[in-house]
């Protein structure tokens, strides 16, 4: 069986990462929609029809037994119409991990760093309600640190120092000690995060979900999809020898 792993772009590679590294043999389809990225700037009434339409031709085409949406600004704002579309089909979601960081917190002042679309909904809020009703949360939404991962990941030095500063500068934001990254695109940054600030303890989703997924997705049956194997770009697609070291051994563009 196949699942079908979605981000914008590169992100949810981390997730797919953990999948593999959990269950070796499980079968997993790539598609980033990199021909839209950035989402985290779009508005939702542009990026909520864009990320369901996209999903379900994706759908219609691989016919997956689970679908990942491994990006935090997809997971929140399409999560319920997918789910209301394909009500026999795991959807899975990615949230920043808010409650592993505030539980981590010796100052219960804690950091988000997402995406401006991420930051301003409602769901961020309704978790840092749930899961940190004891501390100070300074969050931050920028496009910057996406675009960051995206050019590491294809080779370029990066510096977050700036992208990151305004976290801090906010009122109390010295107290920081934990920091939940609420974009998977992170996950590839976090080597530069730690070296800056290697007294706060970063807390990544790509773990999390992987973990999630195969619990969801326990009681289905294995199987093979031709497609398994496969990442799909909905822009220009990364050559097979980057994306090998995440399970992935050939790349498409899909004009979707």
């Amino acid at each position: 069986m196949a699942f079908l792993v979605f981000d914008s772009g590169i992100g949810g590679l981390g997730v797919a990462q953990q999948i593999h590294r959990l269950a070796p043999g499980q079968e997993l389809i790539y598609l980033a929609d990199n021909g839209f990225f950035p989402y985290g700037e779009k508005p939702d009434e542009v990026l909520l029809p864009h990320i369901v339409r996209v999903i379900g031709q994706a759908i219609a085409a691989f016919s997956p037994q689970a679908v990942v949406v491994a990006c935090n600004t997809a997971s929140t704002i399409a999560l319920p119409a997918l789910r209301a579309a394909y009500g026999s089909l795991p959807v899975i979601g990615c949230v920043p991990p808010v409650k592993p960081a505030a539980a981590a917190s010796a100052s219960k002042v804690i950091g988000v760093l997402a995406t401006a679309a991420t930051v301003r909904r409602p769901y961020l809020s309704g978790l840092i309600e749930t899961f940190a009703p004891g501390c100070n949360v300074l969050s931050l939404g920028t496009p910057a640190l996406a675009e960051l991962a995206e050019r590491k990941f294809r080779g370029e030095a990066v510096d977050v120092e700036a992208a990151i500063a305004p976290l801090f500068t906010q009122e109390g934001g010295g107290a920081i000690d934990a920091i939940a990254l609420g974009c998977t695109h992170y996950t590839f940054l976090q080597p530069e995060f730690s070296a800056l600030r290697p007294d706060i303890s970063w807390f990544d989703p790509a773990l999390p979900v992987a973990r999630h997924t195969l619990r969801v997705t326990g009681h289905l049956s294995p199987g093979h999809n031709p497609q398994a194997g496969v990442a799909f770009f909905t822009g220009e697609a990364l050559p097979p020898a980057i994306l090998a070291p995440f399970g992935f051994t050939g790349t498409e563009t899909c004009q979707w």
